[in-house]
């Protein structure tokens, strides 16, 4: 585990179309690097940071403000993965690296289908894989350099992933506490 390390490493993002296994990677590399984890999804649920209902999509609204005020601090302490699938509203001093998740259009549409997303919510999320709109919507909001897309359609490309993070994480902790 790289807790004792980690103290000084702040934050990395995980972002990408709801069903690109967010949740599995972050919890994961909790798990193996003693990060805290943070899924802004279940956050909202519990302190109901939300600004109203989408009937269309049939989901709540986050209210975005709100979220950056409840993790504001946290964040300033470091050692934070944050899971969600937008980015763009996040203060871009959170993050020392953004991670698009990236899945394969029909692998995406078993997942979202086996959620019981609706047909609406389910095209719009396939659209938005096709276009690439989370990965422009980090490139845009944040340095270029600190956004990776990875891709994640099988187990075998999950643990790739937490390995490539821990490495990289490894990597910024030797390359900013030396």
């Amino acid at each position: 585990l790289l807790l004792p390390l980690v103290l000084y490493f702040s934050v990395a993002c995980l972002t990408g179309t709801p069903g690109v296994g967010k949740t599995t990677l972050g919890k994961e590399l909790a798990s193996k690097s003693g990060l805290k984890y943070i899924n802004v999804g279940d956050l909202a649920r519990e302190e109901q940071l939300y600004d109203g209902y989408d009937e269309e999509y049939d989901c709540p609204i986050l209210d975005e403000d709100r979220v950056v005020d409840e993790l504001d601090n946290q964040m300033r302490e470091g050692g934070v993965i944050v899971d969600y699938h937008g980015c763009d509203f996040f203060p871009e001093r959170w993050f020392h690296i953004v991670f698009v998740l990236r899945t394969d259009t029909n692998v995406l549409y078993e997942r979202l289908e086996t959620r019981g997303y609706n047909e609406k919510k389910l095209t719009d999320n396939i659209q938005c894989e096709i276009f690439q709109v989370l990965y422009e919507e980090a490139t845009a909001s944040y340095k270029e350099e600190i956004v990776h897309q990875l891709p994640s359609n099988k187990p075998e490309e999950l643990e790739n992933n937490v390995d490539q993070i821990l490495k990289w994480i490894e990597q910024w902790i030797k390359d900013h506490n030396s």
